[in-house]
């Protein structure tokens, strides 16, 4: 028997989701792609944005920002997945340096923000907000096939988030059940962006 997937349904919107990372930043749009964006290092010893001097971390940084503003672009909506507080380690100063610097940009340009927890997309991904990477990796290649995530966790993420605001806007990609759909109620969402695009 042969499966076939979903077609995108089309929408008047464009969303974007939005996973930051300082090394694999997800992006992904609702009209149909997604990328990874990210620090590289010239060279496998050169230490990463972390490990730079200051002067040349905060050049990196701006650098790495202004590679994802320019490909986000100008959509109608652009969902971000919030910090994960709980998180430590090293690079918790400059990741949240890069989440503000992207909030901030998408501000001043009046770009609508919808806001999603990492349990909250997990959740909309496989109906379990402590869902393991692999499993919201594998959910997004069954129901969203149209984007090639190559098994990135960080582009399925992106995925997710876009996908969550395509349908909190009424446009879902594709049909999604209501144990999964929990997580549109409990995110974050603008109180602009109502009615038709113009």
């Amino acid at each position: 028997m042969t499966l076939t997937a979903p077609l995108v349904r089309p929408s008047p919107y464009t969303v974007i989701g939005l996973d930051p990372s300082l090394t694999a930043t997800g992006i992904a749009s609702s009209n149909g792609w997604c990328e990874v964006v990210g620090h590289k290092k010239p060279r496998a010893k050169d230490p990463g944005i972390t490990g730079l001097p200051h002067p040349q971390r905060r050049e990196a940084l701006h650098e790495l920002a202004h590679a994802i503003t320019d490909t986000i672009g100008r959509p109608d909506l652009v969902v971000i997945e919030l910090p994960a507080v709980s998180r430590s380690g090293g690079g918790a100063h400059e990741r949240g340096w890069l989440w503000w610097q992207l909030y901030n940009h998408l501000a001043a340009l009046e770009i609508p923000i919808g806001l999603l927890s990492p349990n909250q997309r997990a959740l909309y991904a496989t109906g379990k907000g402590n869902a393991a990477k692999g499993a919201v990796i594998d959910a997004v290649a069954r129901r969203f096939p149209t984007w090639n995530t190559e098994g990135d966790d960080n582009a399925a993420d992106a995925v997710t988030l876009m996908a969550a605001g395509a349908d909190w806007l009424g446009h879902p990609i594709t049909p999604m059940p209501q144990t999964h759909r929990a997580a549109i109620t409990k995110a974050i969402w603008p109180d602009t962006l109502t009615g038709d695009p113009s």
